[in-house]
C-alpha cells in the first residue's frame, strides 16, 4: 500500500482522469516520483469499476482501492445489503475479509465485526477505509482465519465466509472442496465456534453437489441482479436437520422479484398447449431448479417437462418476465417471416435443437423491436414458435 496515493494532489489527478483512456494516460507516465503510472492506472481502473458496484466506496474520499481483480471478486452493495439482513447479534467473524464490503454491511447489523484477511496489502486498504467510511465497530486483522479459530477459544454469534475460487495449484475451482479455504473439511471447526455459518459460494456452483459437501443445511439464497445470478448463500445452523428452504431473489430496475420453496417438498407440475399468457423464469429461479414448484404455487402449466416456459389463460404475477401470445406457428422459417415484417424480434430458444445464432443466420431477422420470439417444443414433442410481446 502506497500512501503517497492519498496525498491530495495525487486524489485530484485520480478523479480528475476516471474518464481518461487509460493505455494514453500511462504513455505520459507519471507526474509524481513517489508513484508509479501503474499504480495510478490500477486506481483509476478499480474506481470505475466501484461506481456502479460499490457507489459508496466510489462517492468517499480518500478511499484507496485495491486491484481491479479484487473489485471484481468482491460483492455488490446490492447482495452485500442483502446478506447482512441475514444475520444478528453481538458478534460475527469474517474469515476471508477481502476488500471489506459484506463486512462494512453485517456491522450495521452485528454490534462487533472482526475482518481476518490473509492479503496483508489489502487488509492495511480495509483498515484505511473503514476510518475513512466512519465505521467503529469493525476490528481488522492480518492472518489466516482458520488458523485463527484454531488457536483461540472465542465464541461468535455468526461465521461468514467468501472461500477464493483461485487454487493456487488447480487455478480456478468451483467445488467447495477445492476452494482456499476448505469449507467442508474445515466445518466440525466453524460449528466449534459458531452456531450459524453463512456461505457465500460460486453462482455457478452445482446446488446438489454443495448440498452432498456441506451438513446441517437451513436455507440456501439465490441471489440474482439484472437477471444475472451473482452469488449463492447457504446458512448452516448447527444440527439443523430439517427441510431446506431455497429463497431466490432477482433485483432489477423495476422492482425485487422473490420465489421461495422447499428443497425437498413433492411439488408437481401441470402441462398444457400455450394458451394466452407466456411466462419465462428469472435466472435465480432456472438455477434454484424450482420449476415444478413454480407451476404447482401459481397454478400454472409448463409446456414441456424440459422447456421451463409457463402458461395461462389469466394473468399473474410472476418472477420474471411475462408476454401476451399472438401467434403460435409450427418451426416453419417461412411462414415466420411473413409475421415478422419488420425483420427485427428478440429470440429465445428454450428446449430447441437450434441456437439462437442459427436461427438469426436461417431467418435473417435482427435483434431488437417489440416482438419476442421463443423458439420451444410442446408437450407432445414438437417444434413450435410462440410470437409474442411483452405485458
Amino acid at each position: 500500500m502506497n500512501t503517497h496515493i492519498l496525498n491530495t494532489e495525487v486524489q485530484d489527478f485520480i478523479n480528475a482522469n476516471l474518464k481518461s483512456n487509460i493505455t494514453k494516460l500511462i504513455l505520459k507516465g507519471s507526474p509524481f516520483a513517489e508513484i508509479t503510472m501503474q499504480e495510478l492506472a490500477e486506481q483509476i481502473e478499480a474506481k470505475n469499476k466501484c461506481k456502479q458496484k460499490l457507489p459508496t466506496w466510489f462517492k468517499a474520499e480518500n478511499i484507496y482501492y485495491p486491484t481491479k481483480l479484487n473489485i471484481e471478486q468482491t460483492s455488490s452493495e446490492i447482495a452485500a445489503k442483502y446478506k447482512a439482513n441475514l444475520v444478528s447479534g453481538n458478534s460475527l467473524i469474517d474469515i476471508t475479509g477481502g476488500f471489506g464490503v459484506d463486512s462494512y454491511y453485517f456491522s450495521q447489523k452485528v454490534k462487533n465485526v472482526i475482518h481476518y484477511e490473509i492479503n496483508r496489502d489489502l487488509s492495511k486498504i480495509v483498515t484505511h477505509n473503514i476510518k475513512q467510511l466512519t465505521v467503529k465497530n469493525i476490528e481488522t486483522y492480518i492472518g489466516n482465519g482458520i488458523e485463527y479459530l484454531q488457536n483461540n477459544n472465542k465464541k461468535y454469534d455468526w461465521i461468514y465466509t467468501d472461500p477464493s475460487r483461485r487454487n493456487n495449484t488447480k487455478g480456478k475451482v468451483f467445488l467447495l472442496q477445492d476452494c482456499l479455504p476448505n469449507i467442508p473439511k474445515n466445518i466440525d471447526l466453524l460449528f466449534q465456534k459458531s452456531k450459524n455459518i453463512l456461505l457465500k459460494a460460486s453462482p455457478i456452483l452445482d446446488i446438489k453437489s454443495a448440498i452432498n459437501e456441506l451438513k446441517f443445511i437451513k436455507e440456501i439464497h439465490v441471489i440474482a441482479i439484472e437477471n444475472e445470478v451473482k452469488e449463492l448463500l447457504f446458512i448452516l445452523e448447527r444440527n439443523y436437520t430439517q427441510t431446506i428452504e431455497i429463497k431466490t431473489i432477482n433485483f432489477n430496475k423495476t422492482g425485487t422479484q422473490y420465489f421461495n420453496f422447499n428443497l425437498f417438498e413433492e411439488s408437481f407440475a401441470s402441462y398444457s398447449e400455450p394458451k394466452k399468457y407466456l411466462y419465462e423464469p428469472n435466472a435465480a429461479i432456472l438455477k434454484a431448479g424450482g420449476f415444478n414448484q413454480i407451476s404447482a404455487k401459481l397454478k400454472i402449466d409448463k409446456l414441456h417437462q424440459h422447456s421451463h416456459l409457463y402458461t395461462s389463460e389469466k394473468l399473474v404475477k410472476f418472477p420474471g418476465r411475462r408476454f401476451e401470445i399472438k401467434y403460435e406457428i409450427p418451426y416453419n422459417t417461412k411462414q415466420l417471416k411473413k409475421l415478422i415484417p419488420s425483420k427485427k424480434a428478440n429470440i429465445t430458444t428454450r428446449n430447441f435443437p437450434e441456437t439462437v445464432a442459427k436461427i438469426r443466420k436461417k431467418t435473417k431477422l435482427k435483434e431488437g423491436g417489440n416482438q419476442y420470439l421463443f423458439f420451444t417444443t410442446n408437450l407432445n414433442n414438437k417444434h413450435i414458435i410462440l410470437i409474442c410481446e411483452k405485458v
